[in-house]
């Protein structure tokens, strides 16, 4: 059974203040020890008070642990920085930036900014790669993103936004927010994503039809529109479920996504699904991929 992820108390103890996030930060992107890029001598770097940065022990030369993250050139403090991310990672449906400027005192446009940068953040960190192979089964599907019904209110529909997600059965999800659901913008990110010898299970949809005559992959459908949801081991079951989740946490949790940032919240549902099995690893993921990311 997978460990579960770390509990509030947990995190208060390993991060009480500031200075245990900033010493997280130093440790884990320098090491205890490293070659001073001002004397080029191996030293030890000791934390400048009132400052977040630290010194070199033979030339005094500077360095800023924050530069490169997403807490670079902010003055909110680090630990509340570590809150939103353990909250995000704790969350099944995501975290509203009302929440956020409730629990922490800040204000909106604050809270909104800070969790816009830890999705780009988680994004970043799950990283994008292709899925599938020989011998595994992947599912595509698109689906519809806010807008007006036009059932409803008679206004038309094509200001929604356009979805796509291929999903591995018992793997991994990846998704794009496309401009449309045509085949000429969707099949090239099939190709992108799945890797060759893929069987790739889809609706019956027409943009789908040239991946096997013309693209050489298994591909078979079920006809929803039939009311055909199973055929055998045919069926989209994994990508519904999947869309279902990012819908509850859109309608329940944000309310409302513009098209602008829907990429950056279907990070926040890839990543947590992708480490679904391991949840202990989504919190400590996040506070150990500093070295190499810049996300603004």
């Amino acid at each position: 059974m997978a460990r579960k992820g770390p509990t509030v108390r947990e995190f208060q103890k390993r991060f009480p203040d500031e200075e245990s996030c900033l010493n997280h930060l130093m440790r884990t992107r320098y090491g205890e020890r490293l070659t001073c890029m001002g004397c080029h001598k191996e030293a030890t770097f000791y934390r400048v008070k009132a400052r977040r940065c630290f010194t070199c022990e033979h030339c005094g030369y500077q360095v800023y642990p924050t530069a490169g993250t997403p807490f670079e050139k902010t003055r909110t403090s680090l630990r509340d920085w570590f809150y939103v991310m353990f909250l995000f990672c704790a969350s099944r449906n995501g975290v509203a930036a009302k929440e956020v400027q409730r629990q922490l005192g800040v204000t909106y446009k604050t809270a909104w900014r800070m969790c816009n940068l830890i999705r780009k953040y988680m994004g970043y960190v799950d990283g994008d790669y292709p899925i599938g192979g020989p011998g595994k089964t992947l599912e595509a599907d698109e689906m519809f993103v806010g807008g007006h019904d036009p059932h409803k209110d008679g206004k038309p529909a094509d200001d929604k936004a356009v979805v796509f997600g291929i999903i591995e059965r018992g793997g991994d999800v990846v998704t794009r927010h496309v401009q449309s659901r045509d085949a000429g913008t969707i099949v090239p990110h099939i190709l992108k994503l799945a890797k060759p010898g893929s069987k790739i299970h889809t609706d019956e949809a027409s943009n789908f039809r040239s991946l096997t005559e013309r693209h050489g992959f298994d591909h078979e459908t079920v006809d929803h529109s039939a009311k055909e949801y199973v055929r055998g081991d045919v069926h989209t079951n994994n990508i519904e479920a999947f869309w279902a989740n990012v819908k509850r946490g859109i309608n329940g949790t944000y309310v409302w996504v513009s098209k602008k940032h829907l990429q950056s919240y279907l990070h926040e549902f890839e990543y947590r699904h992708n480490l679904r099995q391991q949840p202990a690893l989504m919190f400590e993921l996040l506070l150990q991929a500093f070295p190499k990311v810049r996300v603004g």
